[in-house]
Order: C-alpha cells, then structure tokens, then sequence
C-alpha cells in the first residue's frame, strides 16, 4: 500500500471496515507494475479462458485471457479485449486473418499449463506444443480447441471495435458451435460452471475456484425470491 493513499473508516452494521481511500492521482502515481497489478484486480474475478486460433500459416496459437465477456444472446456475441498492438498480437492477427477463433474454459487440473501460455515464445513455436496442451479441430471451425477443456466455444469474427483511448481493440464474435460435458448441462439450459470446475482469474497472476452460494429464480418486484436446485 503506498503512503499517497488517504485513509478513511467506514463503519457497517455489525462489523467495521479501514478503508484505504485512492484518487486518481493516486493512481498515477503508482510505478507502472503496481498500477497494473492494482487496477486489473478492481473489476474482481474474471473467467480464465484460452483463446485458441490458427494463422494462415496453419501455424496454430494459444492464449490465455481474462477478458472474455457476454455481449448479448440474440445473436449469441461474446467480446474479447485485445492489448495495443504495440507488438505483434498474434491471437488479434490471426481472429483478423481467418475469421475464426475458439474459447475455452480452464479447469484447475491444466491451470498451471493455461498461465504458462502467457509466455513469448519464438515464432513458429505453437503454446499448444511448448505447454502440453492438445489442438482439436470440429468440422464447423478452422481454429483449435483445447481437448483437455471441459467447455469449449467456437466463434466467427463479427466485428473488432477500436477504443482510441488506451489502444485497446474489442473483438466481437458470434457463436458458431459450443461443446461441453453434456452432465453440467441444466434443462432449462442452466450451465453449472462448478460441476465442470471452471477457474476464475484475480487481478493477473491469481487463480481460483469457484463455489455456488445460490441459484435464485427470476426476479420480480411482487414475487418473493426463491432458491432453485
């Protein structure tokens, strides 16, 4: 915690909390690893996903990401945030080249494997290869998925949306085609990320499991709540 923070207590029932209290110049203060490790951490728990995609080369590729977010149902669109392409982006270049990009959920049994993905590696060199991870093809995609995952999503490019005020590139995918453990599948199409062991990332570097406290039925001003199974 740096000195420039200004301290203030706030008191909640039962309980009493020290806040520590950052203005934006606080911020900005901040060396620039701090200030990445602290505001990637604010957002709280993201999904750790690796993005799987195949370059014209046929040279395929493996990252993982944490930024992966739903854009909507009808069409089913999810998004994806892209670093600046300050340096060679090769998950963005190869979604922009082929069109086509899958999404898979990490499960703690390859947690380590996923993270090890983050790594420069030397071109040509395939992260699928470097961290003991399997490259599966379905005749619906022209990008791998990740075998050992227990949830994959297999997407088209639809739309990549510039954010001038940082660098950054939204890319937008529709869903083509999703394959998942067929047991975690609700009936009324509920998924059960526990029960398929989905990771959620913290900040940059810290994993962790996921544990369901409740399943509430839709909510409604003159309907009570109710728990579902």
């Amino acid at each position: 915690m740096r000195n420039c923070a200004r301290r203030s207590r706030a008191r909640w029932p039962l309980s009493s909390l020290t806040l520590s209290t950052f203005g934006g110049e606080d911020i900005a203060a901040m060396d620039d690893r701090h200030r990445v490790f602290f505001v990637n951490a604010l957002t709280g728990f993201k999904p750790a996903s690796l993005v799987g995609t195949r370059g014209p080369d046929g040279q395929d590729n493996l990252a993982v990401f944490s930024s992966v977010v739903h854009i909507g149902a009808n069409p089913p669109l999810l998004g994806l945030v892209s670093r600046p392409s300050s340096v060679r982006r090769h998950t963005l270049e190869n979604i922009t080249a082929t069109g086509a990009y899958t999404v898979n959920h990490v499960h703690s049994g390859i947690v380590a494997a996923a993270h090890q993905t983050s790594a420069r590696y030397n071109e040509g060199v395939s992260e699928f290869d470097a961290v003991g991870l399997s490259p599966e093809y379905s005749e619906r995609l022209k990008a791998p998925y990740v075998a050992e995952s227990r949830l994959r999503i297999g997407l088209e490019h639809r739309q990549t949306v510039d954010i001038e005020l940082n660098g950054t590139h939204l890319v937008i995918g529709e869903i083509v085609e999703v394959q998942v453990d067929e047991g975690a599948v609700a009936e009324d199409g509920w998924i059960d990320l526990g029960a398929l062991d989905s990771v959620t990332v913290g900040g940059l570097d810290a994993y962790y499991q996921a544990r369901r406290l409740a399943r509430f039925s839709y909510a409604k001003p003159d309907r009570p709540l109710r728990e579902l199974d």
